[in-house]
């Protein structure tokens, strides 16, 4: 029986050296793992970094392992609702005592740690360690691990990837990680490790370029979307799209994945081929990819908070585009797959982003926005500031302000249903931040019906549609607040969007 409660857990967290405070170093992961036997080692580890699109192939490759009949780790950030979300175990998130227990296994040796370091340990470091630590226990068989920052001094980083999985490059997190792509590149490609392979996403030739000279110092393989495997069809299908794939060790033909967007499709090429990688790399799983594998296991593929849709009549979209390229990809994807009529936005933003950028993405889609904030105050932009910003781009007679998220989800339902055209449907599209996506989903995704409810958006929602679980303003889903994605940092320690 633990002598700590999840809630007590989480709290002592939360006093930890947050994750926006970085200090360029391993030395403080590395001494931990050591004092727990390096248990990263005790499994094969595909190792994803980029800029967008990390969290949806991570989960694809999960899955296509899982359809091999392999049992895995995966670690993500950040989580939408839960912290828990960061570490599953075939497929699900590790549950409130296991996540306790594991805390308590590593206790010992964070005070050790602590003592002998300049800086504490950080929250991003401890369940970094935590995730190393329960997957050699389980144990599992192959290990998905996404970086929280950048590549070389993230933590994640003290394990070899025998695959390692670089998503489209582009700029966010300047101030830590460089203002260009070729300089956010060179740290991304510090995951290539000697002796493993180097699957790359679609990249620019400078990108490609950089990523090129790291594999050749380190002796990597190399497989570049583009050249050694791609997508060569797709075309659009109910609640997805049909794909087919050029593979490392052959074409796949009819793929369907059950996810919206063009680059969800480049998303499953990339996972087939780091796939195909990491088995082609033992004589024991040679080839054993084939086009039944790969069906089974993007059929059974969800990205939440990416595309999502939440909710019909109208149709609400949950996505955590946080950066002007993922917004441009959004943008495009819901052109493609819906024809709203209007299409109305809901908009919450992290202050230190391309917020200017992120609006002028989506002002050819949206008819109006709705500039809220979400519950993590630290560094979301408050709504007045953000409606200021969308009155240059959209004009102020397309810009509505509501500061409270529940009051802008209720008058964007509102305006889309009052505006629809005839023979049309409106829509409306919750975006902006992996907080904002958290949050929104928290309202608006069903939950078992015994689960209580919390608080209602107007008339126009229910307490059916609250989730009651783990709502995004609590640090491991005991309070009311946000989530962060690949690259927007809180500023405390469970919640950072760059984590």
């Amino acid at each position: 029986m633990s002598d700590l409660s999840y809630a007590e857990v989480s709290a002592r967290l939360q006093q930890r050296w947050p994750e926006h405070k970085i200090e360029p170093s391993l030395e403080r992961v590395r001494r931990l793992v050591e004092l727990l036997g390096d248990p990263q080692r005790a499994y094969p580890v595909v190792h994803l970094t980029g800029t967008n699109g990390k969290t949806s192939t991570a989960r694809m490759i999960d899955s296509l392992l899982r359809a091999a009949g392999l049992r895995t780790g995966r670690f993500t950030s950040p989580h939408l609702e839960s912290v828990r979300e960061r570490i599953t175990l075939d497929g699900e998130p590790i549950s409130e005592e296991r996540f306790v227990e594991a805390y308590e296994e590593l206790a010992p040796y964070l005070e050790v740690v602590d003592a002998e370091q300049d800086h504490p340990l950080t929250f991003f470091e401890v369940i970094t360690a935590m995730a190393f630590a329960v997957f050699a226990d389980a144990p599992v068989d192959v290990a998905v691990i996404e970086v929280g920052l950048g590549g070389s001094w993230d933590a994640t980083n003290v394990a070899d990837g025998t695959v390692s999985v670089i998503t489209p490059v582009a700029v966010d997190h300047a101030h830590l990680l460089g203002a260009d792509p070729v300089t956010i590149a060179g740290e991304k490609s510090g995951i290539i490790k000697p002796g493993g392979t180097a699957v790359m996403s679609q990249q620019s030739v400078d990108v490609f370029e950089v990523l090129l000279r790291r594999s050749v110092e380190v002796g990597a393989q190399v497989a570049r979307e583009g050249i050694e495997f791609g997508v060569v069809s797709r075309t659009l299908a109910v609640g997805g799209q049909l794909i087919s794939i050029k593979g490392l060790g052959g074409e796949y033909d009819e793929l369907f994945v059950p996810l919206h967007g063009e680059y969800q499709a480049h998303n499953a090429a990339t996972a087939v081929a780091a796939v195909e990688a990491l088995f082609g790399a033992s004589p024991e799983t040679e080839g054993r990819v084939t086009t039944e594998l790969l069906q089974t296991g993007f059929e059974q593929v969800t990205s939440p908070g990416r595309m999502e849709v939440v909710r019909q009549s109208p149709t609400i979209v949950v996505d955590a585009a946080h950066n002007p390229h993922g917004a441009e990809a959004t943008a495009a994807t819901v052109s493609e797959v819906f024809q709203f009529q209007p299409l109305i936005g809901v908009l919450g933003c992290m202050k230190d982003k391309d917020v200017y950028g992120v609006l002028e993405a989506y002002e050819p889609i949206m008819e109006t926005v709705v500039c809220t904030r979400n519950s993590f105050v630290e560094r979301s932009m408050p709504a007045e500031e953000l409606g200021e910003l969308a009155a240059e781009v959209f004009g102020e007679d397309r810009v509505l302000v509501r500061p409270q998220l529940i009051d802008a989800i209720d008058d964007a339902i509102r305006l889309a249903e009052e505006n629809a055209v005839a023979l049309g449907s409106g829509g409306v599209l919750i975006t902006g931040s992996v907080i904002t996506a958290g949050e929104a989903r928290a309202l608006l995704v069903r939950k078992p019906k015994n689960e209580p409810a919390d608080r209602l958006p107007g008339d126009h929602l229910t307490a059916d549609h609250l989730a009651a679980d783990d709502l995004p303003g609590q640090v491991l889903g005991d309070g009311v607040g946000g989530e962060l994605p690949d690259d927007e940092l809180p500023d405390n320690e469970l919640k950072g969007e760059s984590r």
